[in-house]
């Protein structure tokens, strides 16, 4: 299954949305985007080009900021959840993020019901490192049931600081 474009590209799928002001986080407006997939392992690199196009068109088509950094976090980000989804909850799974002001929510929907925990530190494990990179690569992440499967949303932040890392609080 293709992204949920309608067929019309990129264009018509990222909509601004608001008046334009300056959002929560002090930057513009709300740029949103939605992707279903049914998530099969060759769709993992499908979901990490939508991200890529919507950040893309969101730089291109709204002006936003999206540090390099940022770009290659998101796509880093979702390839770990649709991992996820593919391993423990596979078949239909939605995608959303949204720029707004200075963060990127990204919302992961899937029909597997069992939330998803970070294991204890092992070197010598192999594999089964997603969530650990996913909790060190964001300024917050959520998980919580819903009537039928769980949502997983994740908050990168689109500003760098002077060092190149994120700029802005990380819980971590």
């Amino acid at each position: 299954m293709q992204p949920t474009d309608g067929g019309h590209g990129m264009e018509q799928l990222v909509r601004k949305c608001g008046t334009g002001r300056n959002g929560p986080e002090g930057g513009g407006a709300v740029v949103a985007g939605s992707a279903a997939y049914d998530m099969g392992s060759e769709e993992i690199s499908l979901a990490r080009g939508f991200v890529r196009d919507f950040l893309s068109d969101a730089r291109l088509l709204r002006g936003v900021d999206v540090p390099a950094r940022a770009q290659e976090v998101a796509q880093l980000v979702v390839s770990e959840l649709a991992t996820n989804v593919c391993k423990y909850a596979p078949g239909p799974c939605l995608l959303d993020l949204e720029v707004n002001g200075s963060m990127l929510d990204i919302t992961m929907w899937d029909s597997g019901s069992v939330l998803p925990s970070a294991l204890h530190a092992d070197p010598a494990r192999a594999g089964q490192h997603g969530l650990e990179i996913v909790l060190a690569v964001c300024q917050s992440f959520e998980v919580r049931r819903e009537p039928v499967g769980k949502r997983m949303r994740v908050q990168i932040s689109l500003l760098d600081g002077p060092d190149g890392d994120p700029a802005g609080h990380s819980p971590w």
